[in-house]
């Protein structure tokens, strides 16, 4: 094809291997689905009504939460049509869609996860300061600074994938990314590749040092703090902790996926590994959390 005005389509090539099986896949995909928004939405729900919820952590977990059923519209409808068709096949513009919810999501979750690791580092380092310094409308101008972001960051992104010029249209994949989109260009991507490692540092770098600065503080108050106090300051972060190793592990698998050859490694491995950063995040987040609420 000679420019990509005139692909309308787009062939998901990994579903070909599902075979007979993809009545089996179809109902784990859906029961996955049901149980993620459910437990999501009966945290959120718990959070709002619940008046003793009704703290500055606890506004930041229900961020966190509709970012999760965010992101797993992006995706399950998606997968759920294309498990049972003939075609695998996905529109340009429903792909385009997916590319973007999948992406902030997976900005918004980072950037959430920091978010909520600066309040931990202010509850346990002033805990007589933290209202005052947490006040009610910092924390919606930081949770409205979450959902901005994420949006804002990928704009320029997706807007220059959209005018490449695409030869193929088969991706090796189960949803649309933006890099495999881009591996279809037929004109030279290394402008679009460095433009890409540049975004991807500077909407991870300021999370990551707010995450490293909030933990290091966190530490050294510890070092200092009585066992009993250090417990405490434990019990309140293993939350957190917990949910920023499991969703490290899905941004890792979804790099390694992207980024490696993976045509030794077994075809569920490969979808296993590929989902796992908009399945396990949000299904585990609100059972990680529930126990806290």
């Amino acid at each position: 094809m000679e420019n990509s005005s005139q692909i309308t389509y787009f062939t998901l090539s990994a579903y070909a291997e599902m075979g007979g099986a993809k009545y089996l896949y179809f109902m784990i995909v859906l029961l996955l689905f049901i149980v993620i928004i459910f437990l999501n939405v009966v945290l959120i729900t718990v959070i709002c009504v619940e008046r003793s919820l009704h703290e500055p952590m606890y506004y930041f977990l229900c961020s966190l939460a509709t970012n999760g059923v965010y992101g797993s519209i992006g995706l399950f409808p998606a997968v759920l049509v294309n498990v049972l068709s003939d075609t695998h096949e996905i529109s340009r513009v429903s792909c385009f869609v997916q590319i973007f919810i999948l992406h902030t999501y997976g900005c918004g979750e980072f950037t959430n996860l920091a978010v909520m690791a600066y309040d931990r580092y202010v509850s346990i380092c002033h805990p007589l300061n933290y209202h005052k310094m947490m006040s009610t409308v910092r924390v919606y101008g930081l949770i409205a600074l979450t959902w901005v972001f994420s949006v804002g960051h990928f704009f320029v992104t997706i807007t220059l994938t959209v005018r490449m010029q695409l030869c193929r249209q088969i991706m090796e994949k189960i949803y649309c990314v933006n890099y495999s989109i881009v591996k279809l260009a037929c004109e030279d991507i290394s402008a679009l590749n460095t433009y890409g490692l540049i975004s991807m540092i500077y909407t991870t770098f300021p999370q990551l040092f707010l995450i490293v600065y909030s933990y290091a503080k966190i530490l050294r108050v510890c070092l200092k703090a009585s066992k009993e106090s250090q417990t405490k300051a434990l019990n309140t972060c293993t939350s957190h902790i917990i949910t920023l190793v499991n969703f490290s592990f899905g941004v890792f698998f979804e790099l390694i996926q992207n980024r490696c050859d993976m045509s030794s490694v077994p075809h569920a491995v490969q979808i296993m590994l590929s989902v796992y950063f908009i399945i396990f995040p949000p299904l585990l987040n609100p059972i990680i959390y529930g126990f806290n609420c």
